[in-house]
């Protein structure tokens, strides 16, 4: 019993010691390039054509909103079948956080939002400040 406490304290004294010195390397706020990538898993309902008319109405987006500066998308390929049903991604670079901004609110992605909403079962997105 007190080999298991003296452990658990150990433990965590170190994971103490650890998060206290842990800060985070960027917010939201910080200046640096903003990365926006969103994962899609569509409904089992979803056709081959209604899939491609979305791919496209993704790729779309840049041309019609000016604060993109990067944009790159493709399906799950990975050998590892961990993408839990997620089959698409696309990758939206701004200058900074306020590109994103207007980009979310835009007319533009609000009209292909529209459209994706009936064909999605789930989205998944995470933004990140990049980092070198």
């Amino acid at each position: 019993m007190k080999s298991t406490l003296r452990t658990f304290a150990f433990s965590l004294a170190a994971i103490l010691t650890l998060t206290s010195t842990m800060t985070p390397t960027a917010t939201a706020n910080e200046p640096g390039v903003y990365r926006h990538a969103v994962f899609f898993k569509f409904k089992d309902t979803a056709t081959p054509a209604q899939i491609k008319d979305l791919e496209d109405g993704f790729r779309a987006l840049p041309s019609k909103i000016d604060v993109v500066t990067g944009f790159e998308w493709g399906t799950n390929v990975s050998p590892e079948n961990l993408n839990d049903g997620f089959t698409h991604c696309f990758f939206v670079t701004f200058k900074d956080k306020a590109g994103i901004d207007i980009y979310i609110p835009h007319p533009a992605h609000k009209a292909f939002v529209d459209l994706l909403k009936p064909q999605l079962d789930k989205v998944f997105v995470l933004d990140y400040v990049a980092q070198k």
